[in-house]
């Protein structure tokens, strides 16, 4: 083989070997990316439902007006969702702050690694006329 056809080769092998690595780069990029949206939508519905929650009379399990008794546990999250969904496929999701007369604070962890150690974080406080998210990591 004459040089020029070396050259073309090593070339060849280089082009697609950073086309590769791109590749992977914008695949694990999109990855993180949409498990942050999937955990805001899982809060959103949360969201949601807590404000159902506050607005149910006490009478038929509701919080009569308040988010006081959605405690920071299993038992407050379950007045809201089931078990199965406070841990789904896109993140784990718990109540961070108990709740008060006006407000309470969802948390969110996605289950897609930012890096070795890190993963998607949201919180979501709750009001009786909407809701705001706070990115953690």
């Amino acid at each position: 083989m004459g040089q020029q056809q070396l050259l073309l080769i090593i070339l060849g092998v280089f082009i697609i070997g950073i086309a590769i690595v791109l590749g992977v780069t914008m695949f694990e990029d999109n990855a993180v990316s949409s498990d942050r949206d999937a955990v805001q939508a899982d809060l959103a519905e949360i969201a949601s439902k807590a404000q159902a929650y506050y607005r149910k009379t006490a009478e038929f399990g509701g919080g009569g007006n308040s988010f006081a008794s959605l405690t920071a546990d299993s038992v407050g999250m379950a007045l809201l969702v089931s078990s199965s969904f406070s841990d789904n496929t896109n993140g784990t999701y718990t109540i961070k702050t108990a709740g008060t007369a006006t407000t309470v604070v969802l948390h969110g962890i996605g289950k897609t690694s930012i890096d070795a150690t890190n993963f998607p974080e949201y919180d979501c406080t709750v009001t009786a006329t909407g809701y705001t998210f706070t990115k953690i990591k």
